[in-house]
């Protein structure tokens, strides 16, 4: 097998990536096995005034080598590299730019994301309204089904019937927005690095909008105010802003989980239950008693009655230490212990706030990870075992390596670990500090490294609508793309997140269905990722075939392909679309509550996720697929894509190359 065109040959392993697990003609494994050396990056279009000091560094490590002079890349690669790694794929002139400012500074630009101006996102969020409300607001203006179906109790017509099914169906619009604009903010944001990381963390801490009927009241603060605000800050703040959450809390049952029976607490039970009969009393006085009182006894019967160790194992094996980190079942159970208490607000707003209750936690001693936790503390337990684990030095090897394996490859270099878990633990887990150590190092500019990672769908749809120069997509499209081919936006059940690595994307129909979405791109069928926007569009409609290909190549591919792919834009015709195409994408979209299954048997084998969702939450009572934006239901149900559609001259080989195994890697 020969190596590309303009390129050198990769190792074997990077060049059979697409032919594992691809049981098709020996045509098709040539196809999808040869060198895919990619030429679309990942970035945001450069900033202007305000950026050009580099960020003052708290600590510089001097493990770390010299940058420059030992990069193997050439400059424009180098400009590539970047922008495929630390953004979401170059938009038409950005390389140059790059180049014109300097790698390097523009590297500092981004790791300052609070000094570039972002304009094009703040007009993009006057689209969504509903991102800035709180949990209580939504759930006001957005009640959910079951209490509209209680609201009418069961005195129904088909007209109280119809009217509740669009009620119902407007409630899902909030989450529609929120899906919609993280791939908006992701397509036209200045801050590039900065949503790239937010991407990293939202998956590192991951929460399933389909846990129940109240999840979805809390994912746009979590969003807002848990993770955005701490992407490039310290692990610790961001630790502590999700262990807070009430989204995490809920969706990994912190917020149920009480101290056993057996232990002391920091509230005497007793006067727990007389404060229970005043309320009793005090409602039975009140007008509207009767409706009051039910709901009251509601509360009681779901009060918490016991241990769940849910988001303490997760806090551990996922978010901190790692699953090979050192703690044991004890260290689990006792930091459970701890996080009793750490619960959600429910009062009359029911805002969904964070609420600690003393009653609830467990004031008995523990031992964590062999420091003993007196007996009789209360909240700022939690804060101390917090501490613990964001400056364990397990915690800083963790993380270190999944920055490294989502900025450099699926597989980084031992040395460069070991250096940016230096970095984590002295400078108390700055995260901005630890980035800029992996993406200055050798080794991020490394042959090795160089396009060595598969794309996420999410990757796949941003980087697209980027290479053409497109525009924001405000209604509910591109998000179902993205959930179509693959990873639902907040819809992975289990705790640990989507796929760093590329082998869990690839497989024959999601090959399908990437060669499927770039001709559905070409064919202008995705708001905002029209071919006109292209500069050189009107221009090279009218060149011959040749100057075609080479302009396509150029823009989409980096400069850079196989003879094999050449071929493909030259002739015109993937051999892949003869074969059978059908529906096969691998998730069943329903909007934004969209679920994988990936992990979750072994999670419920763990006793991770608790009971499959039942009346109350959502999989048994879900709303009409798609809704836009504006809560009217998208027409497109099942595939979004339609079906393929013919296409020629320029506008095929643009298809082509979105499609190309190329361009599915950064």
């Amino acid at each position: 097998m020969g190596a590309g065109v303009n390129g050198p040959r990769l190792s074997h392993v990077q060049s059979t990536a697409f032919s594992l697990r691809c049981p098709m003609t020996s045509r098709h494994v040539l196809l999808l096995s040869f060198p895919l050396l990619l030429g679309v990056g990942a970035t945001g279009a450069l900033v202007s005034a305000g950026t050009d000091a580099r960020a003052e560094r708290a600590w510089r490590p001097t493990a770390v080598p010299g940058a420059t002079a030992e990069r193997e890349l050439a400059p424009r690669d180098q400009a590539l590299h970047v922008l495929n790694r630390l953004a979401f794929g170059p938009r038409p002139g950005d390389v140059d730019a790059v180049l014109r400012l300097g790698v390097d500074r523009w590297i500092e630009q981004q790791l300052a994301p609070e000094r570039i101006r972002d304009r094009s996102v703040d007009a993009v969020l006057s689209a969504y309204p509903h991102l800035a409300k709180d949990a209580g607001e939504l759930r006001a203006e957005f009640p959910p089904a079951a209490a509209l179906r209680r609201a009418a109790e069961g005195r129904m017509t088909a007209a109280d019937s119809q009217a509740l099914r669009r009620q119902a169906q407007e409630g899902r619009r909030f989450v529609a927005e929120l899906t919609s604009a993280r791939v908006a903010r992701a397509v036209v944001s200045e801050r590039q690095l900065a949503e790239v990381m937010t991407d990293f963390w939202l998956n590192h801490f991951s929460v399933f909008v389909g846990k129940n009927a109240r999840m979805r009241y809390y994912l746009p603060t979590y969003e807002r105010e848990t993770i955005r605000p701490h992407v490039l800050g310290k692990f610790r703040d961001l630790l502590g802003a999700v262990a807070r959450s009430p989204a995490m809390l809920v969706y990994l049952d912190n917020a149920i989980s009480v101290a056993d029976s057996t232990r002391p607490t920091l509230v005497d039970r007793e006067v727990g239950e007389r404060r229970l009969r005043r309320a009793r009393a005090a409602l039975n006085r009140r007008p509207n008693a009767r409706a009051d009182s039910a709901r009251l006894e509601q509360l009681v019967q779901r009060r918490p009655r016991g241990l769940n160790e849910n988001y303490a194992r997760e806090l551990l094996e996922l978010h901190t230490l790692g699953v090979d980190g050192g703690y044991t079942q004890d260290d689990v159970i006792n930091v459970a212990r701890v996080l009793t208490g750490w619960t959600v607000r429910l009062g009359a707003r029911d805002d969904g706030g964070f609420q600690f209750n003393p009653a609830a936690h467990d004031a008995g001693e523990k031992r964590i990870l062999g420091r003993v936790f007196r007996a009789g503390r209360g909240e700022d337990e939690g804060d101390a075992v917090l501490d613990l684990l964001a400056r364990h030095p397990s915690t800083a090897r963790h993380i270190a390596t999944k920055l490294a394996v989502r900025l450099v490859s699926d597989d980084p270099p031992d040395d460069l670990i070991d250096r940016a878990t230096e970095v984590f633990l002295h400078t108390d887990g700055d995260i901005r500090e630890v980035v800029r150590a992996i993406v200055t190092s050798p080794e991020f500019f490394s042959k090795a490294a160089w396009r060595a990672k598969v794309k996420s769908p999410f990757e796949v749809v941003v980087s697209a609508a980027r290479a053409l120069g497109g525009t924001a997509d405000t209604t509910a499209f591109s998000a179902a793309l993205v959930a179509r081919l693959g990873q639902p936006i907040y819809g992975h059940q289990a705790p640990d997140g989507w796929p760093e690595t590329g082998e869990e994307w690839m497989n024959t129909g999601a090959i399908l269905n990437r060669i499927n979405f770039g001709m559905a791109v070409a064919a202008n069928r995705v708001p905002g990722a029209r071919l006109d926007a292209w500069p050189p569009y009107a221009a090279l409609r009218e060149a011959d075939r040749a100057a075609q290909v080479d302009a396509v190549i150029a823009a989409f591919l980096g400069g850079q392909t196989s003879t094999e792919t050449r071929a493909i834009l030259v002739n015109g015709a993937n051999p892949m679309l003869g074969a059978s195409v059908r529906d096969s994408f691998a998730v069943d979209v329903d909007g934004e509550i969209a679920m994988s299954e990936r992990g979750v048997a072994r999670r419920r084998r763990a006793g991770a996720l608790g009971p499959p969702p039942d009346g109350q939450g959502n999989m048994n009572d879900r709303e009409p697929r798609n809704p836009d934006v504006s809560g009217r239901t998208n027409p497109l149900r099942g595939n979004p894509l339609g079906p393929p559609r013919a296409l020629s001259g320029l506008d095929q080989l643009i298809g082509l190359a979105l499609g190309a195994p190329e361009f599915q890697r950064r």
